[in-house]
């Protein structure tokens, strides 16, 4: 679980010069604290957690806390309205949004990769292809060594070992945009598994970690294991991620740059709502994230607040996606959102 929030006071007063005659009060203004509870996905929480931190040197005022649980988690607090604003991986669906008495804006903030990672002793560069992969997260290829994977990898020394599967227990936007991708490129997988933020996986004996923290702690720790996360998480656990070929027949591996040209062509319809699926180029398991606020709140006071916070993330929080390997909203789209914000947020 991710926890975060920035503390604040901000007091500043006005005084008026006095004269022979008369004396004016002086004046004192202090800035009302505004709390915003938010949660939801894991996949965003590094980059969330940034925000928060540096909000507060253009807001002092402003208080923001995240709690990282899942992306299902937040789409499931956000219909019950117990938060100010949810965090998802996989956008809200329409039956979702009906369910939400104060209705609901998709307010995409940063993309990003998903790694394919792996703890394989002996083996730094494996290659996985576009026939491979969904059949190793289908079930169907329980080996390292493989003749599916041998031929993906040839002169490498692939283990005749079992494949320890690590996967999400909890309901997940990281699982989704991965799952998504696989039955994108798979007719079996998407018959057997499917996109969801929640599959039924048939892998044997699979291990299952909370979050894109435990899934890479699970992985880090467990010889002859695969699984998936954000890429974030893969750099700063330093765990091995696998060259997954694209659509162009390319083996790529995952970075902020192949995350990018993979989102370079994407177009946002009027809800924000994108679903990659296998993008023509680049490394290609990548997805959006979202912040899900309200239409209406419950004062003006929070509705303000809110407006404040999304309208720093997508202007000036935009300089820290980078930072932390997380791929920016184009301005053209950012604006977009923003004037759906700011003329719909009461």
């Amino acid at each position: 679980m991710v926890f975060f929030t920035t503390v604040f006071q901000r007091v500043f007063s006005t005084a008026v010069l006095a004269s022979a005659v008369a004396v004016t009060p002086l004046l004192t203004a202090t800035a009302q604290a505004q709390t915003l509870n938010g949660a939801g996905a894991t996949f965003p929480a590094p980059l969330y957690e940034r925000y928060a931190r540096e909000v507060r040197k253009k807001h002092p005022e402003l208080k923001v806390n995240y709690q990282a649980i899942g992306s299902g988690g937040g789409i499931r607090q956000t219909i019950a309205g117990t938060v100010d604003f949810g965090g998802s991986d996989a956008a809200m669906k329409d039956d979702e949004i009906a369910k939400v008495k104060n209705g609901v804006i998709l307010v995409p903030t940063a993309g990003g990769a998903v790694s394919v990672v792996y703890n394989i002793p002996g083996v730094s560069n494996l290659r996985l292809s576009r026939a491979t992969l969904p059949a190793i997260f289908s079930g169907q290829i329980t080996n390292w060594n493989d003749a599916k994977i041998k031929a993906d990898n040839p002169g490498v020394n692939l283990p005749n070992q079992p494949i320890k599967f690590v996967v999400r227990a909890d309901s997940s936007g990281t699982t989704f945009i991965f799952t998504n991708h696989l039955s994108s490129i798979s007719p079996f997988f998407k018959g057997r598994i499917g996109a969801n933020t929640a599959p039924k996986w048939t892998l044997p004996n699979a291990l299952k970690g909370k979050g894109n923290p435990g899934v890479a702690a699970l992985v880090a720790r467990t010889p002859g294991s695969i699984g998936y996360v954000e890429y974030s998480y893969a750099v700063a656990n330093k765990l091995r991620s696998a060259q997954i070929q694209n659509k162009r027949g390319e083996f790529v591996a995952p970075s902020l740059q192949t995350a990018n040209a993979a989102l370079s062509t994407v177009s946002f319809p009027d809800n924000y709502r994108v679903f990659v699926g296998d993008p023509g180029q680049g490394y290609p398991i990548v997805g959006l994230t979202w912040m899900m606020v309200y239409k209406k709140y419950p004062n003006a006071a929070k509705a303000d607040a809110i407006k404040k916070w999304i309208n720093w993330v997508l202007t000036d929080g935009q300089q820290f996606n980078d930072d932390l390997n997380y791929t920016r909203i184009p301005s053209s789209t950012a604006n977009r959102v923003l004037q759906t914000v700011n003329s719909t947020v009461k």
